[in-house]
């Protein structure tokens, strides 16, 4: 899976035909962003097009997938999604239009009259991973990327407020839900264990600093009783 450090609220991205992820990447240390993706897909229908939302918390998941009744010329073509879990504070706008995007940029690259989609292994498409990547960057950080992604949403529809959003407790199976649940608690349990190793680390600091300061002390009483002892001597003397 590509991957990227660079801070975007556009979070995971793939191309699948059916339930094979063909393209990904991720911008998320979280491991729940593609665990979102894993249990959506098998869920997905491809009947009929579909531009559609879910929500999970602090996160949004979008999805546009095809049908064979768009591609007359090879049905395999139909079996595409292209999904991005992205946080919820961007809106569905931005979203969209990088979905509108990638589904331009990869059709260009692996032509839908052509390239047999069903064929193509896991990560068959990995060649894309880099366009995913740019374009996460550049359409979750940059205004002009996402000017441009409100300019494509603009162009490929009339208004975000016709895609149905669902919450995705309803899609979810009890184990799914379990999945979801361990990886959020994994989380929590890794934020956790990170707090107690840093507050060990500051205990320490702060140790060795009451350490100096007390030794400090000590040697400047000893400086202040020596030149005391020296001026009793001397005045004796």
């Amino acid at each position: 899976m590509a991957s990227s450090s660079t801070q975007t609220p556009l979070l995971y991205a793939c191309i699948a035909h059916n339930t094979t992820i063909l393209s990904e990447c991720t911008t998320s240390a979280s491991s729940q962003t593609s665990s979102l993706a894993s249990v959506i897909l098998p869920k997905i229908t491809h009947d009929t097009p579909q531009k559609l939302t879910y929500t999970h918390g602090t996160h949004h998941i979008h999805y546009i997938s095809e049908a064979p009744s768009s591609f007359p010329d090879n049905a395999s073509a139909g079996g595409l999604t292209f999904l991005v879990v992205a946080d919820s504070s961007l809106g569905r706008r931005v979203p969209f239009g990088f979905l509108f995007e990638i589904r331009k940029r990869f059709l260009r690259e692996f032509d839908e009259n052509t390239t047999d989609f069903s064929d193509l292994p896991n990560y068959g498409a990995g060649s894309f991973n880099g366009d995913l990547k740019g374009l996460m960057v550049e359409y979750g950080t940059t205004a002009g990327g996402r000017d441009d992604a409100i300019t494509n949403v603009r162009r490929e529809m009339d208004d975000v407020r016709g895609i149905m959003t669902r919450n995705i407790e309803g899609l979810l199976e009890r184990g799914e839900r379990i999945d979801l649940l361990v990886d959020k608690t994994d989380r929590l349990g890794g934020s956790a264990r990170e707090f107690r190793v840093r507050s060990r680390g500051l205990k320490r600091q702060m140790w060795w600093k009451n350490v100096k300061l007390m030794a400090l002390l000590v040697v400047v009483l000893g400086l202040i009783i020596l030149a005391i002892v020296l001026a009793v001597k001397n005045a004796t003397g």
